[in-house]
């Protein structure tokens, strides 16, 4: 997971996270997170937002006892109230929010939580899948058939969201009520419209095929500083691998699946406490 301001904007309002569950207690079969969030609101006030809703998920998720769709629904709709009560006792941070793309991974199954437009992908077999769909006007507009592909990316209200935390009391996350079942060798990629915005979808497949998770996210980043960095950028990569392990007492070989990661960094962080967890 790497995240980086870009070259035009100030500062840095994206936070990237990867948690792994405790080794003990009611959470240790909760599993993996990982999380892009990317705040609204200029000055410090998205970094706020995005920062509350990374330590807001995560804690909910890891706390909580109920099914993965249930728990995820609860850690987003804690993060939005969160936010919404910062900004009220802040005025200063009045109307910040921020996307929330997160995986849940356990064993051989994902399951999405996602919010605004920060996107997750699946490269499997070489295709690239978006399995956001991204809550913008113009993405709304694609879908009804109003607009084409190409008009929506180069119209000027592309960038206007219609969902995010912290929007107001009442929000509309995508939550997954079924999982998605993985194989060895699919490779999972979040990321925020920093990286989307700026990089094809050819690219990323080809880079994120390519190379280990650490590798890919510095290649990511430095393909959308190539093209400009408008934006901050922000890119987390998981390959999904099967181990070989040993029954207990019983001489047979079973096959679990696990999530690897490249090393977590992120760059100009102003939330240590945040920025690294993982």
């Amino acid at each position: 997971m790497l995240s980086n301001t870009g070259s035009v904007r100030p500062l840095n309002e994206d936070v990237v996270l990867y948690a792994t569950a405790p080794e003990n207690g009611t959470a240790a079969k909760r599993g993996t997170l990982a999380l892009v969030a990317d705040g609204m609101g200029g000055h410090s006030a998205g970094e706020v937002a995005s920062a509350l809703a990374a330590e807001v998920v995560r804690r909910v998720f890891f706390e909580l006892e109920d099914s993965v769709p249930t728990v995820l629904a609860s850690a987003f709709a804690a993060a939005n109230r969160a936010i919404l009560d910062w900004a009220a006792q802040h005025p200063e941070c009045s109307g910040m929010g921020t996307t929330c793309t997160a995986l849940a991974l356990n064993d051989a199954e994902a399951w999405l939580a996602h919010i605004g437009d920060s996107r997750a992908y699946l490269l499997r077999n070489g295709a690239l899948t978006q399995l956001s769909n991204d809550q913008t006007l113009v993405a709304s507009l694609v879908r009804q058939g109003k607009l084409t592909q190409e008009e929506a990316a180069h119209s000027p209200i592309h960038n206007v969201i219609v969902q995010a935390l912290g929007m107001g009391p009442q929000i509309a996350p995508i939550i997954w009520e079924k999982p998605l079942a993985l194989v060895s060798g699919d490779v999972m990629v979040l990321c925020s419209d920093g990286l989307s915005g700026e990089v094809s979808d050819d690219v990323i497949a080809q880079v994120a095929g390519r190379l280990p998770p650490g590798e890919a996210c510095e290649a990511l980043i430095g393909q959308a500083l190539a093209a400009g960095g408008h934006d901050n950028i922000s890119v987390g990569v998981v390959r999904v691998i099967a181990e070989a392990e040993q029954t207990a007492g019983s001489g047979q070989t079973t096959r679990r699946m696990r999530a690897s990661a490249g090393q977590t960094r992120r760059f100009e962080g102003t939330t240590p406490e945040v920025r690294e967890n993982g």
